[in-house]
């Protein structure tokens, strides 16, 4: 079954190409598409998405005034907002609206995709210098949590691929191995740090300087 998306993007040629892109996904289905977030209370109702792809700065209603509304109407409904805008506030604003994750537009396809499939797993997807500055949101760890984590040298090595922003499929062709294999590696990776997503084991290991 294929996972309903639903892009709000006002520039119409960006919005035309990400929308083709997502689509030639088997697994991934555009139900619509729009320039700003006016009636997005609606069309949440309408067509039921599974996830929601938000940017910011739009006309009329912008994306943090809609992934907002979208939180405060369907709370489990995931958006990850896709964006220019790196700066702590909007970051941060974008987050405590309820925003599921945050990936910048220079982001690639693949980096996008696999976000999308994330965050239905229960991910919080973010560029990885957005998730540095996440980290300043928060106190800093104990010395408790900062325990040996008994990393292999290649399970540490597909960790730093994670940390610079990389998909699984652009480690698995760094590294010449299988999509299959990345994903028995960060499987690994997410029981030895304690972790349940791609996101959490980046922020861990920005904290804990692992790589």
């Amino acid at each position: 079954m294929s996972l309903k998306v639903i892009i709000y993007e006002d520039n119409d040629e960006l919005r035309e190409s990400l929308a083709q892109i997502l689509e030639s996904e088997p697994d991934i289905e555009i139900c619509a598409a729009y320039s700003n977030c006016e009636l997005v209370k609606e069309q949440m109702e309408v067509w039921k998405p599974d996830v929601v792809l938000m940017d910011i700065e739009m006309p009329v209603l912008n994306g943090l005034e809609g992934v907002k509304i979208i939180s405060q109407h369907f709370p489990f409904l995931p958006v990850i907002m896709l964006t220019i805008f790196e700066d702590d506030k909007n970051i941060f604003e974008a987050i405590c609206n309820g925003a599921s994750g945050y990936l910048l537009k220079k982001s690639s396809p693949e980096k996008i995709i696999d976000a999308i499939r994330e965050v239905m797993s229960g991910g919080a997807p973010m560029t990885a210098s957005v998730a540095r500055r996440v980290l300043s949101f928060f106190p800093k760890p104990s010395s408790k949590d900062k325990a040996e984590n008994n990393l292999s040298a290649r399970e540490t090595e597909i960790l730093g691929w994670l940390v610079k922003g990389n998909s699984y499929k652009m480690i698995a062709n760094q590294l010449a191995i299988s999509i299959d294999t990345v994903r028995s590696h960060i499987k690994k990776i997410y029981v030895k740090l304690h972790v349940n997503s791609a996101t959490e084991a980046v922020t861990k290991a920005l904290t804990d300087k692992i790589v």
